[in-house]
């Protein structure tokens, strides 16, 4: 391949990959995407202006070296070029795929920022990994050396794969524990497949089993073992669970039949697409086929739920937002897709009550946006008088998620939290105040992106094997 100069934003127009017609694409779960061929990808890397200070790295919450890979990307060094984005990245293929780039690497762009269209860092990354798969060149992690060490990890997403991946990779023994039938927790069954296909987990799943990661699935910690039993069974510990509980609503019929919780459908409908038997799903509960949706929420759950309604069918299908668009916590990039596959977005609108039972309606109440609250935004407030009912056989309530009473729920003593409820760990090294335990992703830092908790699973292993290298210091200093 052709080796490109750098800096040719100016002449080259920025290019993303083909996007399958609406029309076609909302009929299935396949990713929407097309891929960028090598001479594409590499013309685009070299549209990368090589900036002093990249604040696309800088908003990355891995600090991916992008500037350095889009470089090797556009001299055709592939092979390099992938493994330089592994070096800080678990997973590279995923985070191409499902990170909010507008909002991060790609939204911080200098050339974007100077009116010339950001460098598509999410396409390329995607591409350069897709293409290590093909190519043979992801390695198992396997260690060079085996260590008696032992890591139990409660938790199969994102930040428990990635600390296991890193853990392992030292040699040392994990385990990791889980209370679903397969791994990759959110991954494999909170995010529909229009966004991250299934094969992209799961090959990655078999990577850390071929590495000597050992998992205990339909493990309910609490249920099926217990925490104390976890701890005495290993020399550290990592809790990454995730946060799961669903956030409600406090209005009138909020109990009907019909009003489901958005992680239940969502995994409703993953199970199906992998093929299992799923009750719910069959009786129509679970199941927007034929039937008026609406969707509450405005963040990219919501847009999850939106887009997989489509998918299924739907009569037609409503997201209520409370504030307006440029107040919208989703990607920008989803709702335009939600928008191109025949989702009506009602800005500025909240749920007051329902009607039925089964549901038939969702009493709206209209908003305006009134003056800021603490965080700076601009904060909803009801218009008196201005309420309607929106038609609704199926209401999918997506507003977030909450963490479990962890404490009670697995019944220890001494494990801290804060009063929001996620687990109080040390920011540097995410210890918790039990010794040898050690928190991260959502379960510390609340509801996030996949990005973060890959981050915080990675430090978090690193803290845990500064651990075990302090202790043997300690057993030779003695």
């Amino acid at each position: 391949m052709k080796k490109l100069r750098m800096l040719q934003f100016v002449d080259v127009p920025m290019e993303t990959p083909p996007k399958r017609p609406a029309p076609a694409r909302a009929h299935d779960f396949r990713e929407i995407y097309g891929e960028f061929a090598a001479e594409k990808a590499a013309q685009q890397a070299a549209r990368c202006s090589q900036c002093g200070v990249p604040y696309c790295q800088t908003h990355c919450p891995l600090h991916n070296n992008i500037p350095d890979w889009l470089k090797l990307t556009a001299e055709g060094r592939l092979e390099e070029a992938y493994r330089l984005s592994q070096y800080t990245n678990t997973f590279p293929e995923i985070c191409g795929r499902i990170c909010p780039q507008d909002r991060l690497c790609e939204g911080n762009c200098v050339i974007e920022q100077a009116g010339h269209g950001t460098v598509t860092i999410g396409a390329i990354e995607k591409f350069l990994t897709d293409t290590a798969w093909e190519q043979g060149w992801v390695d198992i992690p396997s260690p060079a050396h085996e260590r008696e060490e032992s890591v139990g990890i409660i938790g199969a997403g994102p930040a428990g794969l990635a600390a296991a991946d890193r853990l392992r990779r030292a040699g040392v023994q994990v385990t990791v524990y889980d209370r679903y039938d397969r791994a990759g927790g959110l991954l494999t069954y909170g995010i529909p497949g229009f966004k991250l296909e299934k094969p992209v987990v799961m090959r990655r799943i078999e990577q850390l089993e071929k590495g000597g990661v050992t998992f205990r699935l339909d493990c309910n910690v609490g249920e099926d073992i217990g925490f104390d039993e976890i701890r005495a069974a290993h020399d550290a510990v990592l809790i990454a669970t995730g946060v799961y509980k669903a956030r409600v609503i406090d209005a009138p019929g909020a109990g009907a039949r019909g009003i489901v919780r958005a992680l239940d459908y969502l995994t409703a409908a993953n199970r199906v697409g992998f093929g299992d038997r799923v009750p719910e799903f069959e009786d129509g509960t679970l199941n927007a086929a034929g039937k008026r949706v609406v969707v509450i929420g405005g963040g990219d759950t919501a847009m999850d739920c939106v887009r997989t309604a489509i998918r299924q069918d739907a009569v037609s299908v409503k997201c209520l937002y409370r504030r307006d668009r440029a107040n919208m916590p989703g990607s920008v990039r989803e709702v335009q897709n939600a928008e191109e596959e025949g989702v009506e977005f009602v800005w500025l609108t909240a749920p007051k009550g329902f009607v039925g039972d089964p549901v038939e309606g969702v009493i709206v109440q209209k908003m305006r946006l009134g003056a800021p609250d603490a965080t700076g935004r601009q904060k909803p407030e009801p218009i008196e008088g201005a309420e309607y009912v929106e038609p609704a056989d199926l209401v999918i309530k997506a507003l977030g998620f909450e963490p479990e009473e962890l404490p009670r729920l697995w019944g220890v003593d001494g494990l801290e939290v804060t009063r929001w409820g996620t687990i109080k760990a040390d920011f540097r090294t995410h210890a918790t105040s039990l010794d040898g335990v050690y928190a991260a992703g959502d379960i510390v830092r609340g509801a996030s992106l996949v990005v973060w908790a890959i981050r915080d699973g990675r430090e978090a292993a690193d803290a845990i094997l500064e651990r075990f290298a302090a202790a043997a210091r300690q057993i030779a200093a003695e």
